[in-house]
């Protein structure tokens, strides 16, 4: 998995797997693309107004690794 976001753009894109070549795109709502193939296996998610979607109250983005309680913050 690999989370990109383009601060220009205000756009996050958390990518799950790479891309095959006939990925369909679906607008689920104005803030939220999720590309899909045919066999219904989500590639991956695209946030628009990504800032919006991801800070946590402080304004950064919160990573946390569950499985050894690992918490990190990354400023937008």
């Amino acid at each position: 998995m690999k989370l990109t976001y383009d601060s220009r753009r205000n756009i996050a894109y958390i990518r799950l797997q790479e891309k095959g070549a006939q990925v369909e795109t679906i607008r689920v709502s104005d803030a939220l693309n999720v590309d899909i193939a045919p066999d219904g296996t989500i590639y991956g998610l695209e946030l628009l107004n990504a800032n919006e979607q991801l800070q946590a109250d402080n304004g950064a983005l919160v990573l946390v690794n569950e499985a050894i309680g690992e918490r990190r913050e990354i400023r937008l």
